[in-house]
């Protein structure tokens, strides 16, 4: 008089269950995932093309965000992606920092742009109170 007792999982067709993962689905969605943050990362990148000149200068460390003011070859205002005219940058600036004065404003000026143009706007801004402005270039190669 013996039983058989089945210990639940076999690997036989028509057996009980089987106790492996498969692990397929998960590579291929996250094979999917890179892909697709591969290709929307360079998207992400906020401005206005803008040639900066090159300086050895360290980058600084804020806990906000800066907002960038940008000038591009033309002398056209940008702040952040909007463009504003001459008039509106003050006002535009102030809402974009909730009057924060404090806030770090950062202005990226086209190298083949005159210099006075950026060093005008960099005037607008410092009157209007505010004290934290930066000039941005890029890194030498």
């Amino acid at each position: 008089m013996g039983a058989k007792i089945s210990h639940g999982s076999t690997n036989q067709i028509g057996g009980g269950p089987v106790s492996e993962i498969n692990v397929t689905p998960l590579v291929d969605v996250m094979l999917v995932l890179l892909i697709v943050f591969m290709v929307a990362a360079p998207l992400m990148a906020q401005g206005v093309k803008v040639d900066l000149p090159t300086s050895h200068a360290k980058p600084l460390i804020e806990e906000k965000p800066p907002i960038a003011v940008s000038l591009d070859s033309q002398g056209t205002l940008f702040v952040d992606k909007s463009e504003v005219s001459k008039e509106t940058l003050i006002t535009t600036l102030i809402k974009e920092t909730d009057g924060d004065k404090e806030r770090r404003i950062n202005i990226r000026g086209d190298k083949t742009l005159a210099y006075g143009k950026v060093i005008e706007a960099m005037g607008e801004i410092n009157d209007a109170g505010f004290s934290k402005i930066a000039l941005i270039s890029d890194p030498p190669k």
